[in-house]
């Protein structure tokens, strides 16, 4: 059995969530608005929100708690991903620019911990 296949009973809903993830990840400040942009283009497998979606349906259903903890651990993985990068000193992620090849280490540093804090 493949991702997609497994994917299957809840792709209704991880549609939604990439609506739903966008929206978490949105800001007022310009700079980091602009940076969660440039990271939600960045199309992963959804593992995560996947897990979430298929066990909250296995125990009842999805209902709006499944998509902010969905959300919740996505950011969670992202931000440590950006740190990771850092540390690495990565100038690729998923084939793409990291954040701190595009915007240097510093913005990167307070982008993964703005994602912590949110």
């Amino acid at each position: 059995m493949n991702l997609k296949e497994i994917s299957l009973p809840v792709q209704k809903e991880l549609e939604k969530f990439d609506d739903v993830f966008r929206e978490a990840m949105r800001s007022k400040i310009f700079l980091v608005d602009t940076i969660t942009r440039y990271l939600v283009k960045q199309k992963g497998k959804k593992m995560r929100p996947l897990l979430v979606m298929l066990c909250s349906k296995m125990c009842g259903g999805v209902d709006e708690r499944t998509y902010r903890a969905a959300a919740l651990v996505e950011i969670l993985h992202t931000a440590t991903l950006i740190h990771d990068d850092v540390i690495d000193e990565a100038n690729t992620r998923r084939g793409l620019p990291s954040i701190n090849a595009v915007w240097k280490n510093k913005a990167a540093v307070l982008m993964g911990d703005f994602l912590l804090a949110k």
